[in-house]
């Protein structure tokens, strides 16, 4: 299905619209070194960007907007002629294209705020990607579609005009809230079209009362099998969202970006973005069996005799992925909307290794971890991040919120207490020291944490409390044969060298909530560490 695109400057290239996974894979093994593999999936290259390149994210800074943006190091200013000269550059190399692929969905299963999405780019693969990561309209939709809410433009092959960067930068994502456009020069990592839309949503939700959500959600039946039981998953890429939330006991609602409004959760996107490093169908049989065909793989080291996939190779990168809709996974919800949670479950990857594998929080302790958003960068999921690196992630969304973290945490404050939910911080680090000298909490004994939060099995379990963080960290998890990982100070060799690292980290928490704390207010501020 072919679409005119004269109104966005494009008038030479051969356009084609929503084209089928069989068309894309051929264009893209012909014409861009693609490969299909054993299982069917595609494999493909993002070159030399192979993560988000967030210090090349810029904003435009307009009149309309520019009082309600959270200016700094994540939404960086950039001047509209700048925006338009790249928007322009961006075009022309679009148009010089024999072809040009457009990709129409939606953002967003709730019919109220959804947003009609226009992927126009020049790469088979990243059609494909972005025909997995969106709604896909049925027929009639797509036929009635008309003009998009937003645009993409994806010029990744091309290089941006230093000159019109504020980094002198020859990469650039830029984002125009008022035009409703993004612009994307000198990356081909298609990730940055998914987390693109994530920002626009999170503009755009909280301007109607909704809260946008980094976290996976899923949904069992309840003990009397009436109802649901939603479940929550905050954390930062890398901390278990997409592998803890595909649960084949209960139903997926999705993976990575969510939004909860009146009528309960609902998910913004239309497939799931797994990293696949050390993928295996023992530890991770859903995402396993999700990988085949219509399923892209990025950057994964392929045998070229056999087609089959080294998952354990990072040799390209460590930030391996595989994106495929979200009806791959055998127990997916579609649509993908549910009620409101009973349980969100703050998840951190604790290169410190000193929080507890889980604790039971205080509505004041919950806002704290939300807006403190601690992890550890994984390695890969951006430029430069080769090993953990601790790190603080406002709402555990910063590299993508638009408006102050206070909205957000405003509004989840406001639906904790409306609906009476649980919350959780369970720590998928390490345990018995820090990276480098401790171990990695055990995938199962973390999945066995998750099952009994989800049973109730945890609401009146025996606690401990933390001496630095004040946490009541759970001391009995029934399922666990060994329980002493559970108590981290104990789980330690060397208790004083605990000490030191549970205090360092406190001091790093206080640091980061400095900023944050005029609009925390106090009794936030005293839920956090001593």
């Amino acid at each position: 299905m072919s679409i005119d695109l004269s109104s966005l400057g494009i008038s030479h290239a051969t356009v084609v619209r929503n084209a089928p996974p069989a068309r894309l894979y051929e264009d893209a093994v012909r014409g861009e070194r693609a490969v299909i593999v054993s299982s069917g999936a595609l494999a493909v290259r993002s070159g030399a960007r192979t993560g988000r390149s967030p210090g090349d994210k810029h904003l435009v800074r307009h009149p309309r907007s520019e009082a309600e943006v959270w200016w700094g190091s994540v939404n960086q200013p950039i001047a509209e002629d700048d925006f338009l000269a790249n928007r322009q550059r961006a075009v022309a190399f679009l148009d010089r294209g024999d072809v040009v692929y457009v990709e129409d969905g939606f953002a967003g299963w709730d019919p109220a705020t959804r947003v009609k999405v226009r992927v126009v780019c020049s790469r088979a693969y990243h059609a494909l990607f972005m025909r997995t990561m969106l709604i896909r309209p049925t027929a009639a939709e797509l036929a009635s579609f008309g003009q998009p809410d937003f645009v993409i433009y994806n010029a990744g092959a091309a290089e941006a005009d230093p000159a019109r960067s504020p980094t002198g930068s020859r990469t650039a994502v830029d984002l125009s809230l008022e035009r409703g456009e993004l612009v994307i020069l000198g990356t081909e990592y298609a990730g940055e079209m998914k987390k693109g839309v994530f920002t626009l949503m999170h503009w755009r939700l909280p301007g109607r009362g909704v809260l946008s959500m980094h976290c996976a959600a899923n949904e069992g039946l309840t003990e009397t099998g009436v109802g649901s039981d939603v479940a929550l998953f905050f954390g930062l890429s890398g901390t278990g969202k997409t592998t803890l939330s595909a649960d084949p006991r209960r139903r997926l609602i999705g993976d990575d970006e969510h939004g909860w409004g009146d009528a309960g959760v609902f998910n913004i996107e239309g497939g799931c973005y797994a990293k696949c490093i050390r993928l295996s169908p023992e530890r991770e049989p859903e995402i396993f069996r999700a990988i085949r065909f219509g399923t892209v793989l990025e950057n994964v080291v392929v045998d070229e005799s056999s087609r089959e996939i080294d998952y354990d190779s990072a040799a390209i990168t460590e930030n391996t992925r595989a994106a495929y809709p979200i009806e791959f996974i055998d127990n997916a919800k579609i649509p993908c909307v549910a009620g409101h949670p009973r349980n969100v479950i703050f998840l951190t990857c604790d290169a410190s290794g000193v929080l507890p594998p889980v604790s039971r929080l205080s509505r004041p302790q919950a806002m704290s971890h939300f807006l403190s958003g601690y992890t550890a960068r994984v390695a890969g999921t951006e430029v430069g991040v080769v090993e953990p690196d601790a790190a603080f992630s406002a709402c555990f969304s910063a590299a993508f919120l638009v408006r102050d973290p206070a909205v957000y945490a405003r509004l989840l404050a406001e639906r904790l207490a409306r609906h009476d939910a649980r919350a959780w911080l369970v720590n998928t680090g390490w345990t018995g020291g820090a990276y480098g000298t401790g171990r990695r909490i055990d995938l199962g004994a973390t999945r066995r944490i998750i099952d009994a939060i989800h049973a109730g099995r945890l609401d009146g379990a025996p606690t401990a409390r933390d001496p630095v963080f004040g946490l009541e960290g759970v001391t009995r998890v029934p399922g666990l044969e060994d329980d002493r990982f559970l108590d981290p100070r104990r789980a330690w060799n060397d208790t004083a060298t605990w000490d030191r690292s549970a205090r360092a980290l406190a001091g790093r928490f206080r640091d980061n909530f400095s900023r944050l704390a005029a609009a925390a207010g106090p009794e936030i501020v005293a839920a956090g560490p001593g």
